[in-house]
């Protein structure tokens, strides 16, 4: 517990004391430690003011152009104008090769229903019954046992008849 002395002198009046023992004392500023860091920090702020005049130098040497760059513009400009132009071209020829094809095979499923069409017309138009007739009227008959030729096909597919 603090108390505070009275004592006849008046600037000794306002004192404390704190018990027998010695207060620590608190470490006096370093002022080396704070010119370091000052130094430090210009030296940091002179890098970043280095870096900003770099920066914009190089900004000002990028947006200028010379023949020789707006040359090297105009040729890739040229190159990806003729590509697509080419690549335009070859999608309409797609196209248009597609819609042909669409027309042929159009085409050819017509072609194919006709063709069904006349082969039933004229399977129904043949009448077996009047060709048989017909045959045995003209002197036809069915062939005999010797006229039939038998033949043995050994692991083809196909086989060919010459005749005799």
């Amino acid at each position: 517990m603090s108390r505070q002395k009275e004592h006849k002198r008046p600037y000794e009046a306002y004192t404390y004391e704190d018990g027998n023992t010695v207060r620590r004392l608190e470490a006096a500023p370093d002022f080396h430690d704070e010119r370091t860091k000052r130094k430090e920090e210009r030296r940091i702020s002179e890098q970043k003011r280095r870096r900003r005049r770099a920066a914009r130098r190089n900004r000002e040497r990028a947006l200028k152009m010379n023949a020789g760059y707006v040359a090297f513009l105009s040729v890739c400009v040229m190159a990806v104008a003729f590509t697509s132009v080419a690549y335009v071209n070859l999608q309409s020829d797609l196209i248009i090769r597609q819609e042909a094809i669409e027309d042929l095979q159009e085409e050819i499923s017509t072609l194919k229903l006709e063709n069904d069409a006349a082969y039933k017309r004229i399977t129904a138009s043949v009448d077996l019954k009047e060709i048989k007739k017909q045959a045995k009227r003209l002197g036809m008959r069915y062939p005999s046992e010797d006229q039939i030729v038998h033949y043995t096909i050994e692991n083809t597919d196909f086989m060919t008849q010459y005749s005799d």
